[in-house]
């Protein structure tokens, strides 16, 4: 099979979005997108047409085509299947199908043809695999660029800080000058060079040296010099205008705070690295992680429910890698395991214990995680939830009241809830009339973002109640929810550890947490 072009097209034969997969010149394809209006006559049921050169398989999307072309040599049976997996990715990135919203996610569409078709044969992939490729989110990347963030902000300090020391130094210099004070208060020399402070562009995050890698001898020479301090009794000169340009400057960095923006120079270096990411202190560490994936009808019931785990393991010293666990999981209808190639599979399928299949190899040891186990499940019913939210909008003359409410299943205490309710575009923040727990308007997005910190036995339910000009009930829709919680729904855990070689077990850890990935009402 051999696919030449992707497109989709309009009925007049205009390509909204074109994606070539063979060195053929641009007339060449023009031309063929161009002849393939004239060749689809009406009411006919076949899903192809053939020329003397190419074919061209397609499918109508409401107004416009989806249409592959393709040589006359293809398999048409493949070819049908490259279209079928195209035509679900084609909604999946477009909310409208139409030219407008075609035009407005074309990037998107032509990254997912990329990750569909290479070189012209369609790759072994499904929807939400194509999705997660282009989307390619790295947690280590944003971590490295928080910590990176943390460490410029640390280096302004600094200079900020030497840059106030000189100051000083000039303002006591002048006045020993016209006082007669030079031999207390002479000029004092600041040493500022900034060879004494490295950031690390590693690819970890963290520089060669303690802390975070950045490193200044301010503090020590400055207390070692021990000078009285010498209050100016008059401001230098220009002082009046560094205050004004200051006070501007913070009341616009307010205002873009008011508006949504995230002002990164207010991140704290203390703030930045979570629980989570910090080194492991224990030789050996377990990270079992559960995301979920939900959809929940407005209506009530749901209409995706999709939940991936996986086990991971980290060790520091290659000594401690001749291990075993033993393992232990709630009994789920639909639970499926799958375990990594190099662990031996019957020892897992018969005792529940993970290890490898030559026991005389360690597991790899270093800072990354290797995964061990994954599992899955799929199609669970709305009691199974850890979280429902129902809104309720109604106009009343002038005004529509909306009534947010949530409801907590006991299986689980949630963390950092946040409700993420779109609005119709708004001149001023809505009218909360009663919250329970803290809201947000996020004007730039147009967005009420509606959090708690914790959701336990104290809280299971709660609402909020807002006010907003006359808006149709859809504007609000889709909720979007984003929550952690410390135990799973598997409840994955490991509950001894066997060494191999050696006395005694190493001490290990074990990280355990639920993520909501996308969790959305619609």
């Amino acid at each position: 099979m051999v696919v030449l072009a992707a497109s989709i097209i309009t009925k007049s034969g205009k390509a909204l979005v074109s994606r070539q997969f063979v060195d053929m010149s641009r007339i060449r394809i023009e031309g063929l997108l161009a002849a393939f209006p004239k060749l689809v006559g009406t009411g006919k049921q076949h899903t192809y047409v053939e020329t003397e050169n190419v074919r061209y398989v397609y499918q109508p999307i409401e107004a416009l085509y989806l249409l592959l072309v393709t040589n006359k040599q293809s398999n048409i049976l493949e070819d049908l299947e490259t279209l079928r997996l195209l035509s679900k990715l084609v909604p999946e990135y477009s909310l409208s199908l139409d030219e407008e919203g075609i035009c407005r996610m074309a990037f998107e569409l032509l990254f997912a043809f990329d990750e569909a078709i290479s070189l012209g044969n369609k790759e072994n992939v499904t929807v939400a695999q194509v999705k997660q490729y282009c989307e390619m989110e790295s947690h280590e990347e944003r971590l490295h660029k928080l910590v990176m963030q943390s460490k410029i902000n640390e280096t302004k300090d600094v200079m900020k800080r030497k840059a106030s020391e000189i100051d000083k130094s000039k303002i006591e210099k002048n006045r020993g000058d016209k006082g007669g004070f030079s031999s207390m208060s002479g000029p004092r020399r600041i040493e500022s060079s900034f060879s004494d402070m490295s950031i690390s562009s590693s690819g970890n995050g963290f520089g060669s040296g303690s802390g975070f890698g950045l490193s200044t001898d301010l503090d020590s020479s400055s207390k070692s010099k021990g000078r009285p301090a010498a209050s100016a009794t008059a401001p230098p000169k220009g002082l009046g205008m560094k205050l004004g340009k200051t006070q501007k400057t913070n009341k616009f960095l307010e205002s873009l705070k008011a508006e949504g923006e995230v002002i990164l120079e207010d991140v704290q270096p203390s703030a930045i690295l979570s629980k989570s990411s910090l080194p492991p202190s224990d030789p050996i560490t377990l990270t079992i992680e559960e995301r979920l994936n939900v959809t929940i009808k407005r209506d009530g019931g749901v209409s995706n429910f999709d939940l991936q785990g996986t086990l991971s393991l980290q060790i520091l010293n290659q000594e401690d890698g001749f291990i075993q666990f033993q393992i232990e999981n709630r009994d789920i209808p639909g639970l499926s395991f799958k375990t990594h190639p190099n662990i031996n599979k019957e020892l897992f399928n018969s005792q529940h214990i993970i290890g490898l299949k030559d026991p005389n190899r360690p597991f790899p040891t270093g800072q990354n995680d290797v995964g061990l186990m994954k599992w899955r499940i799929q199609g669970m019913d709305e009691a199974s939830l850890p979280l429902t939210v129902n809104c309720w909008p109604s106009v009343s003359g002038n005004e529509t009241f909306v009534n947010i409410e949530y409801e907590a299943s006991d299986m689980f205490d949630l963390q950092n809830v946040v409700v993420s309710i779109p609005l119709p575009a708004l001149r001023e923040a809505p009218s909360v009339r009663q919250v329970d727990g803290e809201w947000r308007y996020d004007s730039r997005n147009s967005m009420l973002e509606w959090s708690i910190l914790l959701i336990d036995q104290s809280n299971r339910s709660g609402s909020m109640e807002f006010v907003v000009p006359p808006a149709d009930s859809s504007a609000f829709f889709p909720i979007a929810i984003r929550f952690t919680a410390a135990n799973t729904y598997s409840d994955v855990k490991v509950v001894s550890l066997t060494p191999l070689r050696g006395d005694g077990a190493p001490k290990f850890t074990q990280r355990t947490q639920l993520i909501a990935d996308t969790y959305q009402v619609v």
